[in-house]
């Protein structure tokens, strides 16, 4: 049981590190599919966030899942209990993170235990959706700093390419 519970943790962490390194924080630079799906100022996250079927939503959502998917891989072989413990538990994530848009507010002592914990709570995921340049980190809030920090060397290599 232990086990599974270190390895589920270790595919969100993981997982949560590679995908806003290898893509949400780039996107925020080169790209532009994750700022109209997840940053457009007309959008009803309600639906955004729960009952999309709008495929560049889904694509957005299936590109930043890639990493825990190809850590889930990996560790399957330690524990498949756990990997899918992981997978479950990232999920309903995305699901809280977003229940801001319907009045949710996280209970005090929830938002105690998640900042001690580093996780990230809805109200910090939605300080992401008003202001891209903050609440990096999908799950953890510890690469915030670092993510800050690649955003803006990437923005400088952008700059730089752009002049070329």
């Amino acid at each position: 049981m232990l086990k599974a519970i270190v390895l589920a943790w270790l595919l969100l962490f993981i997982g949560d590190f590679l995908s806003t390194f290898l893509y949400h924080v780039p996107e925020h630079i080169f790209g532009s599919l994750h700022l109209k799906t997840h940053h457009s100022g007309n959008k009803d996250f309600r639906h955004y966030a729960v009952l999309a079927l709008n495929l560049d939503v889904l694509l957005d959502g299936v590109l930043g899942v890639i990493p825990y998917v190809v850590v889930g891989i990996f560790l399957w072989q330690f524990s498949p209990i756990g990997v899918i413990c992981g997978l479950l538990l990232g999920q309903l994530h995305v699901w809280w993170r977003h229940t801001t848009a319907l009045g949710w507010q996280t209970p005090k002592w929830l938002d105690f235990i998640c900042r001690f914990l580093f996780i990230t709570t809805p109200e910090r995921h939605w300080l992401h959706h008003e202001k891209t340049s903050v609440g990096y980190g999908d799950i953890f809030t510890v690469f915030e700093k670092p993510a800050k920090a690649w955003q803006s060397w990437l923005r400088l290599i952008r700059l730089h390419s752009q002049r070329i």
